[in-house]
């Protein structure tokens, strides 16, 4: 750990939301230089092909962070719109992807606005919109899912990954902080470099603000179902990949997807009459 990860301070924005400005090699770090950030784009690798109707249409990729997800559609032949609010980590997927030889450049375009903007900033309406790991970190993820809604064009779909909070509950059981848990103090307080989200989401909450504003659930997926609960982590590439395979072969069955670190979605909006 860096020394100025515990004592440097952050505020959250006038609308209650946490940005990474000032965070980026902390979140590169901590988030993809390690086994669970590995793990996290192996499985979205894995699971994106299955839960989406991929057509080379235009990508909305909202809060795309380092710019690993725009890269991904952006290989396949979709046009993305990358928005992110933190002009450092836009700055850095820029210069990732300028470094990517083999990376279609002018497939992506880049966007620095918060979510809230983006019904002026880029109003679509989306046949694809991706919002991975942004709803926790916002001081009101219900409103967010709402103009997610607004963007998508009918018979569009959203793939929305979630932190989730029954999941985090879990997890600090099993670490011993039992009090915590019992009181359900689990959100972070998005003052310093710790990256536990302000705002984690249950499954629960996901079904009922997807169905006020009209969206179908279409499929769900757990990211990161087993791993965080391992008491000893993989040390070989061959333990690591009999890892991989677990949670592939479980990461959408029931229970086992309810405990994944991460939910991932693919919601519908109907087309009119339908």
């Amino acid at each position: 750990m860096h020394p100025n990860d515990v004592t440097k301070s952050y505020e959250l924005t006038e609308a209650g939301d946490r940005y990474f400005d000032g965070l980026v090699d902390k979140f590169s770090r901590s988030l993809y230089q390690a086994p669970r950030g590995e793990l996290r784009l192996a499985m979205l690798d894995y699971l994106l092909p299955q839960m989406l109707q991929l057509k080379e249409q235009p990508v909305l990729d909202i809060g795309g962070g380092l710019g690993q997800q725009a890269a991904w559609f952006a290989k396949r032949g979709h046009a993305v719109t990358m928005t992110e609010p933190s002009d450092d980590m836009l700055n850095h997927a820029k210069q990732w992807h300028q470094d990517d030889s083999a990376l279609p450049h002018e497939l992506i375009t880049y966007l620095q606005a918060p979510l809230q903007q983006l019904d002026q900033q880029a109003p679509g309406a989306w046949p694809l919109i991706t919002c991975h790991a942004v709803l926790e970190w916002l001081g009101d993820p219900q409103a967010a899912l709402t103009t997610l809604s607004h963007l998508l064009a009918p018979g569009g779909q959203l793939s929305l990954m979630v932190f989730n909070r029954d999941a985090l509950r879990f997890s600090n059981v099993v670490k011993g902080n039992l009090e915590k848990a019992l009181r359900d103090r689990l959100a972070g307080k998005g003052k310093r470099q710790r990256l536990t989200p302000i705002s984690p989401v249950s499954h629960a909450e996901i079904e009922q603000w997807s169905a006020a504003n009209g969206l179908q659930i279409a499929s769900v997926a757990g990211i990161r179902v087993f791993q965080d609960y391992l008491r000893k982590p993989p040390v070989t590439p061959e333990e690591n990949e009999t890892l991989i395979a677990l949670e592939k072969q479980y990461c959408r069955q029931d229970p086992h997807w309810r405990l994944g670190r991460y939910l991932l979605y693919t919601l519908i909006k109907p087309e009119a009459g339908k």
